[in-house]
Order: structure tokens, then sequence, then C-alpha cells
């Protein structure tokens, strides 16, 4: 796969390593994004991360997964 991937892949590995506060959070946008609530969110503020940097990370795990699912068809059809 190439172009807008590997873009994607690229923005990926560059992005910042989470704060270790959000460790518990992330893991649950990558299982179970369904199940992320605002409270969860307001817990991470309270801990001091920023509303951008929540944001950022969120979509950073979200695309990781996609592109981990996205692999394991690829390897399947492939």
């Amino acid at each position: 796969m190439s172009g807008p991937i590997d873009e994607l892949r690229a923005t990926l590995a560059g992005q910042a390593a989470a704060d270790a506060a959000m460790v518990s959070y992330l893991q649950k946008v990558r299982d179970r994004a369904y199940a992320v609530t605002d409270a969860d969110v307001e817990e991470l503020k309270a801990a001091g991360l920023s509303e951008d940097e929540i944001f950022e990370q969120t979509v950073a795990v979200a695309i990781g997964e996609g592109l981990r699912r996205l692999d394991a068809a690829a390897r399947v059809l492939g």
C-alpha cells in the first residue's frame, strides 16, 4: 500500500510518546473506543493534560489501530 496510507504511517512514527497518565485511556480507545466517555477525558484534563494532547494521542491511537487491522486484513487476503 502506498500514498495516503504511507503518509499516515510516517505521521504516526513521528508522534510524541503519550504521557504515562494516558496509558489506560489509550488502551480503552484501542480496544473499546465505543466505551470512552466525557468522564475519561475530564480525568485526563484533571491530571494536567491539555485537550490538544488528549485529542492528538486519541487520533494517533485510533489511526494506529486502524492500520493494524488493515495490515491484518491484507495478510489474510494476500
